[in-house]
Protein backbone atom coordinates (compact mmCIF):
# COMPACT_ATOMS: atom_id res chain seq x y z
CA UNK A 1 0.00 0.00 0.00
CA UNK A 2 1.54 3.46 -1.05
CA UNK A 3 -0.06 6.46 0.33
CA UNK A 4 0.59 9.75 -1.11
CA UNK A 5 0.69 13.05 1.16
CA UNK A 6 -0.86 16.04 -0.02
CA UNK A 7 1.64 19.02 -0.76
CA UNK A 8 1.90 21.71 1.96
CA UNK A 9 1.73 18.63 4.74
CA UNK A 10 4.22 19.55 7.95
CA UNK A 11 6.61 17.12 9.63
CA UNK A 12 4.33 17.15 12.59
CA UNK A 13 1.22 15.16 10.76
CA UNK A 14 3.68 13.09 8.69
CA UNK A 15 4.76 11.85 11.97
CA UNK A 16 1.53 11.64 13.33
CA UNK A 17 0.64 9.54 10.48
CA UNK A 18 3.23 7.45 10.86
CA UNK A 19 2.78 6.34 14.66
CA UNK A 20 -0.55 5.78 13.55
CA UNK A 21 1.06 3.20 11.20
CA UNK A 22 2.83 1.64 13.64
CA UNK A 23 -0.05 1.48 16.36
CA UNK A 24 -2.00 -0.73 14.25
CA UNK A 25 0.72 -3.42 13.72
CA UNK A 26 2.22 -2.10 10.26
CA UNK A 27 5.23 -0.85 9.66
CA UNK A 28 6.24 1.88 6.83
CA UNK A 29 8.58 3.74 4.82
CA UNK A 30 8.86 7.37 4.02
CA UNK A 31 10.31 8.50 0.82
CA UNK A 32 10.40 11.57 -1.74
CA UNK A 33 9.53 10.78 -5.26
CA UNK A 34 9.02 14.03 -7.99
CA UNK A 35 8.47 16.64 -5.57
CA UNK A 36 5.63 13.89 -3.23
CA UNK A 37 5.77 12.67 -0.29
CA UNK A 38 5.29 8.95 -0.31
CA UNK A 39 4.35 6.64 2.81
CA UNK A 40 4.72 2.61 1.74
CA UNK A 41 3.08 0.17 4.43
CA UNK A 42 5.26 -2.95 3.88
CA UNK A 43 3.91 -5.00 6.64
CA UNK A 44 0.81 -5.29 8.04
CA UNK A 45 -1.72 -3.73 5.60
CA UNK A 46 -4.37 -6.01 6.67
CA UNK A 47 -4.51 -4.19 9.97
CA UNK A 48 -5.32 -0.93 8.09
CA UNK A 49 -8.49 0.73 7.78
CA UNK A 50 -8.42 1.55 4.24
CA UNK A 51 -11.53 3.88 4.52
CA UNK A 52 -10.15 5.55 7.53
CA UNK A 53 -6.86 6.32 6.07
CA UNK A 54 -8.37 7.77 2.86
CA UNK A 55 -10.20 10.89 5.21
CA UNK A 56 -7.15 11.90 7.00
CA UNK A 57 -6.55 15.41 6.11
CA UNK A 58 -2.88 14.51 4.81
CA UNK A 59 -3.60 11.85 2.58
CA UNK A 60 -4.19 12.64 -0.89
CA UNK A 61 -4.82 8.90 -2.40
CA UNK A 62 -3.84 5.38 -1.65
CA UNK A 63 -2.38 2.55 -3.97
CA UNK A 64 -2.53 -0.99 -3.35
CA UNK A 65 0.55 -2.61 -4.53
CA UNK A 66 -0.13 -6.54 -4.90
CA UNK A 67 3.74 -7.45 -5.21
CA UNK A 68 5.49 -9.00 -2.62
CA UNK A 69 8.57 -6.79 -2.83
CA UNK A 70 8.09 -3.37 -1.69
CA UNK A 71 11.03 -1.85 -0.83
CA UNK A 72 12.44 -2.54 -4.14
CA UNK A 73 9.17 -1.87 -5.83
CA UNK A 74 9.76 1.45 -8.41
CA UNK A 75 5.95 1.94 -7.32
CA UNK A 76 7.39 2.75 -4.04
CA UNK A 77 10.27 4.34 -5.32
CA UNK A 78 9.48 5.91 -8.72
CA UNK A 79 12.98 7.35 -9.62
CA UNK A 80 15.91 5.58 -10.42
CA UNK A 81 18.42 4.36 -7.67
CA UNK A 82 22.07 5.52 -8.25
CA UNK A 83 24.61 4.11 -5.93
CA UNK A 84 27.93 4.99 -5.62
CA UNK A 85 30.75 2.99 -3.97
CA UNK A 86 34.06 4.42 -3.88
CA UNK A 87 32.81 7.59 -5.90
CA UNK A 88 31.98 6.09 -8.64
CA UNK A 89 28.47 6.11 -9.64
CA UNK A 90 26.38 2.97 -10.74
CA UNK A 91 22.96 3.57 -12.15
CA UNK A 92 20.43 6.54 -13.60
CA UNK A 93 22.44 8.44 -16.59
CA UNK A 94 25.68 6.03 -15.86
CA UNK A 95 26.88 3.35 -17.69
CA UNK A 96 29.76 1.61 -15.30
CA UNK A 97 32.14 -0.80 -16.34
CA UNK A 98 33.23 -3.27 -13.82
CA UNK A 99 36.65 -5.00 -14.71
CA UNK A 100 39.06 -7.37 -13.54
CA UNK A 101 40.26 -11.27 -13.11
CA UNK A 102 37.87 -13.97 -11.61
CA UNK A 103 40.34 -14.67 -8.94
CA UNK A 104 43.43 -12.83 -7.51
CA UNK A 105 46.29 -14.70 -8.33
CA UNK A 106 49.57 -12.88 -7.36
CA UNK A 107 49.88 -8.85 -6.31
CA UNK A 108 51.96 -8.54 -9.76
CA UNK A 109 48.44 -9.83 -11.60
CA UNK A 110 46.27 -7.77 -10.23
CA UNK A 111 47.51 -4.60 -10.07
CA UNK A 112 48.73 -5.05 -13.20
CA UNK A 113 45.27 -5.83 -14.64
CA UNK A 114 44.04 -3.02 -12.55
CA UNK A 115 45.95 -0.64 -14.20
CA UNK A 116 45.09 -2.07 -17.77
CA UNK A 117 41.50 -2.34 -17.18
CA UNK A 118 41.26 1.39 -15.21
CA UNK A 119 43.21 2.92 -18.61
CA UNK A 120 40.46 1.82 -20.60
CA UNK A 121 37.39 2.74 -19.59
CA UNK A 122 36.28 0.69 -16.17
CA UNK A 123 35.42 2.54 -13.47
CA UNK A 124 35.91 -0.71 -10.57
CA UNK A 125 38.02 -3.41 -10.27
CA UNK A 126 36.59 -6.81 -9.47
CA UNK A 127 38.64 -9.92 -8.25
CA UNK A 128 37.80 -12.92 -6.80
CA UNK A 129 39.44 -13.62 -3.07
CA UNK A 130 36.91 -16.30 -1.87
CA UNK A 131 35.42 -18.78 -4.73
CA UNK A 132 32.59 -20.93 -3.83
CA UNK A 133 33.28 -23.70 -6.37
CA UNK A 134 31.26 -26.18 -7.67
CA UNK A 135 34.25 -28.98 -7.62
CA UNK A 136 35.68 -28.92 -3.47
CA UNK A 137 39.09 -29.50 -6.33
CA UNK A 138 38.75 -26.58 -8.20
CA UNK A 139 41.16 -23.60 -6.76
CA UNK A 140 39.15 -21.87 -3.69
CA UNK A 141 40.90 -18.09 -4.27
CA UNK A 142 43.70 -16.80 -2.14
CA UNK A 143 40.85 -15.81 0.79
CA UNK A 144 42.39 -13.43 2.88
CA UNK A 145 45.38 -12.88 1.59
CA UNK A 146 43.38 -12.18 -1.75
CA UNK A 147 41.44 -9.53 -0.37
CA UNK A 148 44.75 -8.29 1.10
CA UNK A 149 46.16 -7.90 -2.65
CA UNK A 150 42.67 -6.30 -3.92
CA UNK A 151 42.90 -3.63 -1.35
CA UNK A 152 47.02 -3.25 -2.21
CA UNK A 153 45.52 -2.58 -6.04
CA UNK A 154 42.72 -0.06 -4.70
CA UNK A 155 45.73 1.52 -2.94
CA UNK A 156 48.04 1.57 -6.04
CA UNK A 157 45.44 2.75 -9.00
CA UNK A 158 42.43 4.49 -6.73
CA UNK A 159 39.93 2.03 -7.92
CA UNK A 160 37.11 1.38 -5.82
CA UNK A 161 36.95 -2.79 -5.21
CA UNK A 162 34.66 -5.43 -5.85
CA UNK A 163 34.69 -9.15 -4.81
CA UNK A 164 32.53 -11.93 -3.25
CA UNK A 165 31.39 -12.70 0.48
CA UNK A 166 31.41 -16.59 1.10
CA UNK A 167 29.36 -16.51 3.94
CA UNK A 168 28.84 -14.46 7.02
CA UNK A 169 32.39 -15.83 9.26
CA UNK A 170 34.20 -13.77 6.48
CA UNK A 171 32.01 -10.66 7.03
CA UNK A 172 34.77 -8.52 9.39
CA UNK A 173 37.25 -9.14 6.08
CA UNK A 174 35.46 -7.00 4.17
CA UNK A 175 36.28 -3.55 5.86
CA UNK A 176 37.56 -1.31 3.26
CA UNK A 177 35.83 -3.64 0.25
CA UNK A 178 33.68 -0.87 -1.76
CA UNK A 179 30.72 -3.29 -2.94
CA UNK A 180 30.59 -6.44 -1.57
CA UNK A 181 29.21 -9.10 -4.47
CA UNK A 182 26.77 -11.54 -3.49
CA UNK A 183 27.10 -14.89 -5.87
CA UNK A 184 24.26 -16.84 -7.40
CA UNK A 185 24.42 -19.20 -5.28
CA UNK A 186 23.92 -17.25 -1.89
CA UNK A 187 21.31 -15.16 -4.03
CA UNK A 188 18.60 -17.07 -1.20
CA UNK A 189 21.07 -17.28 1.68
CA UNK A 190 18.79 -15.17 3.76
CA UNK A 191 21.11 -14.89 6.99
CA UNK A 192 24.11 -13.56 5.08
CA UNK A 193 21.86 -11.06 3.11
CA UNK A 194 20.36 -10.17 6.33
CA UNK A 195 23.56 -9.63 7.56
CA UNK A 196 25.10 -7.26 4.67
CA UNK A 197 21.89 -5.32 5.27
CA UNK A 198 23.32 -4.11 8.61
CA UNK A 199 26.22 -2.91 6.48
CA UNK A 200 26.14 0.43 5.17
CA UNK A 201 28.40 -1.06 2.33
CA UNK A 202 27.06 -1.26 -1.03
CA UNK A 203 25.84 -5.00 -2.02
CA UNK A 204 26.11 -6.34 -5.43
CA UNK A 205 23.46 -9.08 -5.88
CA UNK A 206 23.83 -11.86 -8.54
CA UNK A 207 20.56 -13.79 -9.87
CA UNK A 208 20.50 -17.35 -9.43
CA UNK A 209 20.99 -19.82 -11.74
CA UNK A 210 17.24 -20.99 -11.37
CA UNK A 211 15.58 -18.34 -9.90
CA UNK A 212 12.58 -15.96 -10.94
CA UNK A 213 13.21 -12.26 -11.21
CA UNK A 214 10.61 -12.46 -8.30
CA UNK A 215 12.62 -14.41 -6.56
CA UNK A 216 16.19 -11.68 -7.31
CA UNK A 217 14.00 -8.58 -5.83
CA UNK A 218 12.73 -10.62 -2.90
CA UNK A 219 15.86 -11.48 -2.15
CA UNK A 220 16.93 -7.82 -2.79
CA UNK A 221 14.22 -7.24 -0.58
CA UNK A 222 16.09 -9.10 2.29
CA UNK A 223 18.98 -6.33 2.03
CA UNK A 224 17.32 -3.67 2.02
CA UNK A 225 14.78 -4.21 5.09
CA UNK A 226 17.90 -4.38 7.12
CA UNK A 227 18.21 -0.74 6.12
CA UNK A 228 20.91 -0.98 3.47
CA UNK A 229 18.92 0.72 0.26
CA UNK A 230 22.48 0.30 -1.69
CA UNK A 231 21.71 -2.75 -3.72
CA UNK A 232 22.92 -3.30 -7.41
CA UNK A 233 20.82 -5.86 -9.47
CA UNK A 234 23.16 -8.62 -11.58
CA UNK A 235 21.77 -11.15 -14.08
CA UNK A 236 24.82 -13.45 -15.15
CA UNK A 237 22.73 -15.87 -17.35
CA UNK A 238 20.45 -18.73 -16.01
CA UNK A 239 20.52 -22.72 -16.25
CA UNK A 240 18.64 -23.71 -19.37
CA UNK A 241 18.59 -27.02 -21.42
CA UNK A 242 21.34 -25.34 -23.50
CA UNK A 243 24.83 -26.51 -23.30
CA UNK A 244 26.53 -24.46 -26.21
CA UNK A 245 27.31 -21.77 -23.26
CA UNK A 246 27.75 -22.09 -19.67
CA UNK A 247 24.83 -20.50 -18.79
CA UNK A 248 21.76 -18.65 -20.94
CA UNK A 249 22.21 -14.77 -20.70
CA UNK A 250 18.30 -13.50 -20.37
CA UNK A 251 18.34 -9.89 -21.96
CA UNK A 252 15.04 -9.75 -21.91
CA UNK A 253 14.78 -9.55 -18.21
CA UNK A 254 16.87 -6.44 -18.17
CA UNK A 255 13.98 -4.11 -19.73
CA UNK A 256 11.53 -6.06 -17.31
CA UNK A 257 13.56 -5.16 -14.36
CA UNK A 258 13.71 -1.51 -15.19
CA UNK A 259 9.99 -1.49 -15.29
CA UNK A 260 9.71 -3.19 -11.93
CA UNK A 261 12.29 -1.79 -9.82
CA UNK A 262 14.47 1.22 -9.34
CA UNK A 263 17.76 -0.49 -8.28
CA UNK A 264 20.41 -0.48 -10.74
CA UNK A 265 20.67 -3.20 -13.23
CA UNK A 266 24.29 -4.33 -14.33
CA UNK A 267 25.07 -7.70 -16.38
CA UNK A 268 27.60 -10.18 -16.13
CA UNK A 269 28.41 -11.15 -19.49
CA UNK A 270 31.87 -13.39 -18.75
CA UNK A 271 29.71 -16.06 -16.52
CA UNK A 272 26.48 -15.94 -18.68
CA UNK A 273 28.53 -17.15 -22.04
CA UNK A 274 31.81 -18.89 -20.37
CA UNK A 275 33.07 -18.39 -23.57
CA UNK A 276 35.56 -15.29 -24.42
CA UNK A 277 34.47 -14.78 -27.93
CA UNK A 278 30.77 -14.41 -26.86
CA UNK A 279 31.46 -11.76 -24.27
CA UNK A 280 32.18 -8.39 -26.58
CA UNK A 281 28.92 -8.94 -28.30
CA UNK A 282 27.06 -9.94 -25.43
CA UNK A 283 28.65 -6.91 -23.64
CA UNK A 284 26.95 -4.35 -26.63
CA UNK A 285 23.20 -6.18 -26.57
CA UNK A 286 23.46 -5.08 -22.41
CA UNK A 287 23.99 -1.40 -23.48
CA UNK A 288 21.11 -1.92 -25.91
CA UNK A 289 18.93 -3.02 -23.60
CA UNK A 290 19.34 -0.61 -20.79
CA UNK A 291 21.54 -2.35 -18.35
CA UNK A 292 23.32 0.18 -16.27
CA UNK A 293 26.99 -1.09 -16.77
CA UNK A 294 28.34 -5.03 -16.99
CA UNK A 295 30.52 -6.83 -15.42
CA UNK A 296 33.80 -8.58 -17.12
CA UNK A 297 36.33 -10.63 -16.27
CA UNK A 298 39.71 -9.49 -17.60
CA UNK A 299 43.23 -10.93 -17.56
CA UNK A 300 46.76 -10.69 -18.44
CA UNK A 301 47.41 -14.33 -19.16
CA UNK A 302 43.96 -16.33 -20.01
CA UNK A 303 45.64 -19.12 -20.74
CA UNK A 304 47.29 -19.90 -17.31
CA UNK A 305 43.77 -18.38 -15.11
CA UNK A 306 43.60 -20.16 -12.12
CA UNK A 307 40.12 -19.91 -12.58
CA UNK A 308 37.66 -19.68 -15.71
CA UNK A 309 40.43 -18.70 -18.18
CA UNK A 310 38.10 -19.46 -20.87
CA UNK A 311 35.42 -16.41 -20.85
CA UNK A 312 38.44 -13.72 -19.93
CA UNK A 313 39.69 -10.70 -22.67
CA UNK A 314 42.71 -9.73 -22.26
CA UNK A 315 43.37 -6.29 -21.34
CA UNK A 316 43.59 -4.97 -25.21
CA UNK A 317 39.90 -6.63 -26.19
CA UNK A 318 38.72 -5.33 -23.29
CA UNK A 319 39.60 -1.69 -24.48
CA UNK A 320 37.43 -2.60 -28.11
CA UNK A 321 34.79 -3.65 -25.50
CA UNK A 322 34.52 -0.09 -24.22
CA UNK A 323 35.08 1.68 -27.59
CA UNK A 324 32.21 -0.31 -29.43
CA UNK A 325 29.72 0.06 -26.43
CA UNK A 326 30.50 3.70 -26.11
CA UNK A 327 29.17 3.56 -29.94
CA UNK A 328 25.94 1.57 -28.60
CA UNK A 329 25.06 3.91 -25.57
CA UNK A 330 25.50 7.37 -28.10
CA UNK A 331 22.82 5.79 -30.43
CA UNK A 332 20.72 5.12 -27.35
CA UNK A 333 21.51 8.60 -26.21
CA UNK A 334 20.33 8.25 -22.64
CA UNK A 335 24.03 7.08 -20.47
CA UNK A 336 26.96 8.14 -20.53
CA UNK A 337 30.46 5.52 -19.49
CA UNK A 338 31.20 6.75 -15.43
CA UNK A 339 35.00 6.70 -15.17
Amino acid sequence: MIITIKNGADEKQLNKLVDWIARQGASADVETAGGKLLVGILSGVENIDEELLKSMDIVEKVTRVTEKYKLTNRKFHPEDTVVTAGGKKIGGENYTFIAGPCSVESEKQIIGIAEAVKKAGAAILRGGAFKPRTSPYDFQGLKTEGLKLLKKAKAETGMPIITEIAGVKNIDDFDGVDIIQIGARNMQNFELLKEVGRLGTPVLLKRGLVNTVDELLLSAEYVMSEGNKNVILCERGIRTFETLTRNTLDLGVIPLLKEFTHLPVIVDPSHASGLKRLVSPLSLASAAVSADGVMIEVHNDPEHALCDGAQAVKPEEFVEIVKKTEGILSICGNKRVER
